[in-house]
């Protein structure tokens, strides 16, 4: 009899409904990748929009063709996981079985199940000090900001940084790490995350629904857009004369046109990115924000906060080690 688990699905893009718990064959660890028995899984604005096929403009087209035309053809969604290798396959690798890691699938995918492989080059063991929650929730946000801030800005002390869509995962991790790096952060949310944010090391705030953000008066070393509604040429003019702007967000045409002041595209996934972050968060420097709702049978609920565009910080789902009968009741299809 095939070994089961427990794993989400997505059959069709559609509302937060259309995911489903069902059983899935455990799957099978190949060359250099391990087995690892998720304890801890983010659920992030890139999962909900696969999950609608959402994507930003331009995009839905060549998105749909490389993703799947009626419903993404990875079936089990999530990419940002943390939990303890079940198994290891051929290969050399300094971890092994019962290692605490965390890492992202990319387009593999696969991280709202019981378990899933992992190439060893994906992976990072987690600090003393981590728990599970709060590794996966820092990978996403804070892997993103610190490619885009350290790596493609080249962020200094001393320069001035604008965050608009400062309270989500990209955004609050953005302002923290341009705080770490010795920039004077500008955050641009809602009122009633102000001091959240003044907390995380904004030196001013913003509220966007007070003053627009592209009608803002002053101007930014660099402008850093993690939601979407900043265009080119309002994140120039936000940037003045010799200022970067970062578009982390954007559609088909800004990604195209981005080269010079205007830096857009995608994050890679680096382990070593993954192992700087979860140090900062070991240290107290790095707050993930983490906001847990339960297992499995949570995601529709955490999908559908996704959607409203309010969400703060980083919502995880945690599963744990199954017992015998709930095994059991996985394999014959009852998501209860």
């Amino acid at each position: 009899m095939e070994m089961q688990m427990r794993a989400a699905r997505v059959d069709r893009y559609g509302p937060p409904e259309t995911i489903k718990i069902t059983a899935a064959p455990i799957p099978a660890s190949g060359r250099d990748e391990v087995l690892v028995r998720v304890e801890a899984a983010a659920v992030t604005s890139g999962d909900a929009r696969l999950r609608a096929g959402r994507f930003p403009r331009g995009f839905a087209l060549p998105a749909r063709l490389a993703i799947g035309v009626c419903g993404p053809r990875r079936k089990i969604p999530g990419a940002v996981f943390s939990g303890r290798i079940e198994h290891q396959g051929d290969g050399e690798s300094s971890l092994s079985a019962g290692d605490a890691v965390a890492g992202m699938t990319g387009s593999r995918l696969g991280a709202h199940a019981e378990l899933l492989t992992v190439p060893v080059t994906a992976l990072t063991p987690l600090p003393e000090g981590v728990n599970h929650a709060a590794a996966a929730g820092a990978l996403f946000g804070g892997s993103t900001a610190l490619h885009f801030l350290r790596d493609r800005a080249r962020i200094r002390a001393g320069q001035t940084v604008l965050v608009n869509g400062a309270s989500g995962s990209v955004g609050s991790a953005a302002v923290q790490l341009a705080a770490c790096f010795g920039a004077t952060v500008t955050a641009v949310s809602s009122s009633r995350n102000h001091a959240l944010l003044r907390r995380l090391g904004a030196a001013q705030t913003i509220d966007y629904r007070e003053a627009p953000v592209a009608a803002l008066s002053q101007r930014f070393d660099v402008v850093f857009d993690a939601v979407g509604n900043l265009n080119r040429a309002d994140g120039l003019h936000l940037a003045g004369t010799e200022g970067l702007v970062i578009l982390t967000v954007a559609g088909l045409m800004d990604t195209a046109t981005a080269r010079g002041r205007v830096i857009a595209g995608a994050a890679p996934e680096r382990k070593e990115d993954f192992a700087l972050i979860l140090d900062l968060v070991a240290r107290g420097e790095f707050d993930p924000l983490v906001e847990t709702l339960g297992g499995l049978e949570a995601l529709s609920e955490a999908h559908r906060r996704i959607d409203t565009s309010r969400k703060i910080g980083n919502l995880v789902i945690l599963l744990r080690r199954a017992n015998t009968a709930a095994i059991a009741t996985a394999a014959t299809g009852d998501a209860r």
